[in-house]
């Protein structure tokens, strides 16, 4: 009976273990259509002005590189995210750069990345819808 129980305690142990380490495929944003209410065309700048204000409001820190290119980094806790944003006043798109402490593997990384890239990438759409 105690030789069953400390099998099963191991079990719950390593599962819960291997629980905390998700990972999936890298989610990136492959030209996102810049669309407004209206169908009313934007400018570079409304569309900068959309990125930074989204992700200020989840947290994100924006550094402009260059016209229609800037750098966006998320850090949480003892993680870091970073990302490369391109735009236009067409399409936008958000793609993986760097990260820390969330287990990249070259093509997979933390579920949690993901998550916080879909939260980027509806905080800019509702921003863009705003314009």
């Amino acid at each position: 009976m105690r030789s069953l129980f400390k099998a099963l305690l191991l079990s719950l142990v390593m599962v819960t273990a291997l629980t905390g380490c998700r990972t999936a495929p890298i989610y990136n944003v492959q030209d996102q259509v810049v669309v407004t209410p209206t169908g009313r065309p934007l400018t570079l700048q409304q569309v900068r002005a959309a990125i930074v204000h989204a992700g200020a409001a989840l947290g994100w820190q924006m550094r402009d590189e260059g016209q229609g290119h800037m750098v966006g980094t998320l850090a949480l806790r003892d993680h870091m995210a970073q990302v490369d944003i391109d735009f236009t006043p067409a399409n936008y798109s958000i793609i993986y750069r760097n990260s820390t402490n969330l287990n990249y593997d070259g093509n997979n990384i933390h579920s949690n990345y993901n998550g916080w890239i879909q939260n980027l990438q509806k905080s800019i759409n509702t921003q863009l819808a705003l314009q």
